[in-house]
């Protein structure tokens, strides 16, 4: 602790050295009571400097307490302050020593003075004293000439921030910077001269060192070698300790790299232009086919088997249905017969029961037998569909050859079935090119003007309508309209009816049917007679507002729905467009846009569901509509009366043009499927039809029937396979002996039914199974890559070249042997229609030289046709393996969504065979709710029926017997030719019901006497009723109203 004295004098030197003043400073460290020791006056400024640099350093301290200095920490300021000045007059005394024994050339006199003078004299070098001498010397002499004034002081700074100043004239010195100061420039500094000296010293040690290494150099190397070693050993025992630590962190980051370099790997394989046969190398194996290849392959063609099955059946049961419906609802109008109607309830329950089901043709006889000839038959048969699948041109010409109703049937059965309805993306993208070329063919020969495509019904425009009706049970139409009409038709209200004369006919059978009595009003009229009724134009003008704006909703939910709208239909727009801008180059870029709703399956109807007429006609208003904007016809004519909506006509022309042309703008199948003529060539299966017998016989029959039309050249492809075939084969011949009995009373019948049985055909090119000479360029550069693929596997190499001409070694064929082995085992499980030709099996199975030797062989076969060049080292065939190998990932990835999608298709198709069974069990009931009720109708009439089905007994209902003054009186009896209306009353008329539903004897009497006698068929009657016949004739001179007609007939005979 200090004493308070002590405090005291602490506080006034403080205070000293904040204001700055030496003189105060110096006078307050003299202060006995402060105790501080050692101070001279000579220093007093630096005393000054050195203080009050130590307490600016420890205001800045954030660490201390104390912002004063303490007794102690003075005596250390001035004990470090006359160190410095002890420091500054030994530099003083080199300096002017070392410079005053230059000047007087004293060279003996430099080695006493830098030992005298030095802080440490034992750097000083004897030996070197000359050498220190001549070196001060040169640099003094080069100093003193670039000295232009000379002054007397010298300047020395201590830890570069005190400077002392002395005067060698006077011997004065100064911590302050005197007044008259000028450098001595001619002289050299303390720091100058100990450089000199200590420098030469380092270069001499370093000398002497170095020849030490020179000398011991052996020695040297082993001590780093070891002392490497050391440090690398104790650097990898390091690395592999921290590689423990972070193992999971490490296999990330590698797996990382590795993916990182397969992906480049693959980015190369897919973009590049000409990928290196490393790189195919390393993807080689994604050709190879697992035993999961096989199982979806086999899944996809059991799949796509039931599709098709189950589309042929539910087409026939959906015919038969749309026939049962149109029996019913005649039967309900009185049409036709009730036994008509049971009679097709029994053929439809029959199919319901089995008769649908597809027949299986056995293994020993027929086609599918084992004997050469039928074999050769049926590969025969493979190569022709096959043919006519993958080049449309035959087709395309053959539609064309035949008549429009032969074509049409010839369409919806063999050419869908050709293409298994489109089931997957490979027959889709055959069967737009079928339609393409079709497109391109008719436009070319058949359509004269632009208009033809509208009025002229074409028939491709007809196969793609068909194709896109949703046979898969996916109808994408069904999808873009059926919320708007089922709207639509849920309207009740709703009815549209642009037609003045059909408006004015129903507003007069409305009249008389409700009252019973005729009208007034005529029944035939022309449309401006009808629209100079205000009821009719008012019907009218509603109707045509209900058809505005139905219309609009239909319309913004087709162009809201441009991205939903099929490919198929979008792409043959674009093929009509551009083949008709081909054709016409002048012409506009109309189009025509039909809707035809229930035609479509857009309507989801219940079993016992019916669209009315009302229904049909609103509908049918609609899609006129759009028919006449979209192509641009305005209202004129007879359509003079709906001319209010040509504006809008107009208006909704040009949205259609701006949907058409984006609709158009889609890719090329080829891009599309990413599918080419080399596809099926890389596929684990062939393609598979399944076709009934019928139609193989009449596609053959076709075929030969207009050969000279559609391949008139001998050595077309198609003549080769038309002639092996030769004539076309009964449906007997086709099954083979045994396959019916030739006793058989029904033998025709059975014929029938066996050639509707579906077979199998797995497609095969001609070219694909055989060898030799024949063989195409095509199917040799498979062979080729194929065998190459083999090669690149075992033995390496940067390219191909470089390795046929490379011999392999002997441990290269036992692995290749050991890889082939491995490919027997799993061809020994791979289904039969899945194997590849027993040429290249057999090619699989060579050594490895042996292969090479052939590879060599064929490649120069292709380079003599242009296919490959050996100036690129045969790189186009590389090209065409590593295309191999990006295909067989995206075949796949289709291969798993064509799965996903024929297991949505079966799903909906089995859906829609159930519908249809709804509906037959509700025809069933219906049916026998009608029997029921005549049956309780013996009064009127009674009908029994035997074990088939056949009515038997019935009692007659009384006959009806009017005058014809009283059939006048009600209406129903308009006049009689030749007859005054007072006579009416001495005709009668006998109304008698016959045994045939429906029909009625009618006699006429004229004073008792049996005049004639003619038939009512109630069917008719309602046939003239729909078509708005008002007035007809019977006995060729009675005039009868129709509706009043049907009205009596129904009161009379059937409670109605």
């Amino acid at each position: 602790m200090y004493s308070l004295p002590g405090i005291v004098a602490v506080g006034y030197i403080n205070e000293a050295i904040d204001e700055g003043n030496p003189s105060k400073t110096l006078e307050s460290l003299l202060l006995p009571t402060a105790n501080i020791s050692d101070v001279d006056p000579d220093c007093a400024q630096h005393y000054q400097d050195v203080l009050y640099h130590a307490k600016s350093q420890k205001l800045r301290d954030p660490e201390s307490v104390s912002k004063i200095l303490w007794l102690d920490e003075i005596q250390q300021a001035i004990n470090e302050a006359n160190e410095n000045k002890d420091r500054v007059k030994q530099g003083v005394t080199l300096i002017v020593d070392v410079n005053q024994c230059l000047e007087g050339k004293k060279s003996s006199d430099i080695l006493s003075i830098l030992k005298s003078s030095a802080c440490n004299a034992n750097d000083v070098i004897s030996e070197c004293a000359d050498r220190y001498y001549e070196a001060l010397e040169k640099a003094k002499e080069l100093k003193t000439e670039r000295v232009s004034s000379e002054g007397s002081w010298l300047k020395l700074t201590l830890q570069e921030k005190y400077d002392y100043y002395y005067n060698v004239d006077s011997k004065e010195s100064s911590w302050v910077l005197p007044e008259s100061y000028s450098h001595k420039e001619s002289w050299l500094t303390e720091k100058e001269i100990e450089a000199f000296w200590k420098g030469y010293k380092q270069r001499k040690a370093y000398m002497h060192r170095r020849q030490m290494f020179i000398d011991n150099i052996y020695s040297i190397v082993k001590i780093q070698s070891w002392f490497r070693m050391v440090t690398a050993r104790k650097s990898y025992l390091s690395r592999l300790q921290y590689f423990r630590d972070h193992n999971n962190e490490i296999v990330k980051i590698q797996s990382l790299l590795r993916a990182n370099k397969a992906r480049d790997d693959y980015k190369t394989l897919v973009g590049s232009e000409n990928p290196p046969l490393t790189v195919i190398r390393k993807f080689v194996h994604l050709l190879d086919q697992s035993d999961l290849d096989f199982q979806e392959e086999l899944e996809v063609a059991r799949l796509r088997e039931e599709v098709v099955t189950k589309i042929r059946a539910n087409q026939q049961l959906e015919k038969d249905l749309n026939l049962m419906d149109i029996k019913i609802g005649l039967l309900v109008k009185n049409r036709i017969t009730l036994e008509d109607v049971i009679s097709h309830r029994t053929k439809l329950n029959k199919k319901k029961g089995g008769e649908m089901e597809i027949l299986n043709t056995t293994d020993n006889q027929g086609i599918k037998s084992l004997s050469k000839e039928r074999r050769k038959t049926l590969e025969t048969y493979q190569q022709l569909f096959y043919l006519l699948q993958t080049n449309p041109l035959y087709l395309a010409k053959l539609i064309f050859q035949m008549p429009q109703n032969k074509s049409t049937k010839f369409m919806d059965t063999v050419i869908f079935t050709l293409y298994n309805y489109a089931s997957n993306q490979r027959e889709e993208y055959l069967l737009l090119k079928l339609f393409k070329t079709a497109l391109e063919e008719e436009i070319k020969s058949k359509v004269d003007q632009v208009q033809d495509i509208v009025t002229g019904n074409p028939t491709v425009i007809k196969m793609v309508v068909s194709f896109n009706r949703g046979a898969r049970g996916q109808n994408t139409l069904r999808q873009l309209l059926a919320p708007v009409v089922k709207e639509i038709i849920d309207d009740k209200s709703l009815i549209i009816n642009t037609s003045p004369v059909e408006v004015y006919k129903a507003w007069v059978n409305q009249l008389e049917t409700q009252t019973g009595e005729a009208s007034k009003l005529p029944y035939d009229v022309t449309t401006e007679q009808a629209l100079t009724y205000p009821e009719v134009k008012n019907k009218l003008e509603a109707s045509i507002e209900n058809l505005r704006t139905v219309t609009d909703k239909v319309l913004n939910s087709i162009i809201s729905s441009l991205d939903l709208l099929p490919y198929g239909l979008r792409y043959i727009a674009k093929v009509l467009k551009n083949s008709i801008h081909e054709k016409f180059p002048d012409a506009t870029e109309d189009e025509l846009l039909k809707v035809a709703p229930d035609g479509f399956d857009i309507i989801d109807m219940t079993a016992g569901g019916q669209i009315n007429s009302d229904q049909r006609r609103n509908l049918g208003s609609v899609a006129k509509v759009l028919q006449h904007a979209a192509s641009n016809k305005l209202f004129e004519g007879e359509n003079e009366h709906l001319s209010s909506m040509n504006d809008y006509l107009s208006k909704t022309y040009q949205e259609f043009r701006k949907y058409f042309k984006e609709a158009c703008n889609v890719p090329e199948p080829e891009e599309k499927f990413n599918m080419d003529k080399y596809t099926d060539l890389v596929t684990v299966s062939k393609p598979v039809i399944y076709i009934s017998i019928e139609e193989i016989i009449s596609t053959h029959s076709l075929l030969l029937e207009h050969q000279d039309a559609i391949a008139p050249e001998k050595n077309d492809l198609l003549s080769e396979l038309l002639g092996l075939l030769g004539e076309v084969p009964t449906v007997e011949s086709f099954l083979g002996e045994g396959a019916v009995d030739p006793n058989d009373p029904n033998k025709e019948n059975t014929l029938n039914q066996l050639s509707k049985t579906e077979i199998s055909l797995f497609l095969t090119s001609k070219y694909d199974i055989e060898d030799g000479e024949s063989i195409d360029g095509r199917s040799l550069m498979i062979k080729t890559k194929k065998l190459i693929i083999d090669v690149i596997r075992n033995q390496p190499g940067n390219t191909l070249t470089e390795i046929l001409e490379t011999p392999a070694t002997a441990q290269q064929e036992v692995d290749h042997a050991s890889d082939m082995a491995s490919r027997a085992i799993i061809d020994s499980r791979t289904p039969e229609e899945m194997k590849d030709s027993q040429s290249m099996m057999e090619d699989a199975q060579l050594p490895l030289e042996q292969k090479k030797r052939k590879i060599q062989r064929n490649l120069r076969t292709l380079e003599q046709t242009g296919l490959v060049s050996s100036k690129n080292k045969y790189q186009d065939i590389l090209n065409e393996i590593a295309k191999d190998i990006r295909n067989q990932r995206i075949y796949r990835k289709l291969r798993k969504a064509e799965l996903a999608k024929l297991q949505q298709t079966l799903k909906a198709l089995n859906e829609k065979a159930a519908f249809y069974e709804e509906q037959i069990n509700y025809y069933d009931t219906y049916i026998k709710t009608c029997l029921d009720n005549l049956k309780r109708k013996n009064s009127r009439r009674s009908i029994k029926l035997d074990g088939k089905g056949e009515p038997k007994g019935a009692k007659r209902a009384k006959p009806v017997r009017y005058t014809a003054a009283k059939l006048h009186e009600k209406g129903v009896l308009l006049g009689i030719d030749d007859l005054q209306t007072n006579q009416f009353k001495n005709v009668t008329f006998d109304i008698i019901a016959t045994e045939d539903v429906g029909i009625f004897d009618v006699r006429s009497k004229f004073l008792g006497v049996e005049m004639e006698k003619v038939q009512l068929n109630i069917q008719d009657l309602l046939q003239m009723q729909y078509e708005g016949v008002a007035v007809m004739k019977m006995f060729d001179k009675v005039k009868v109203n129709v509706n009043l007609l049907i009205y009596l007939l129904n009161k009379k005979f059937y409670g109605k």
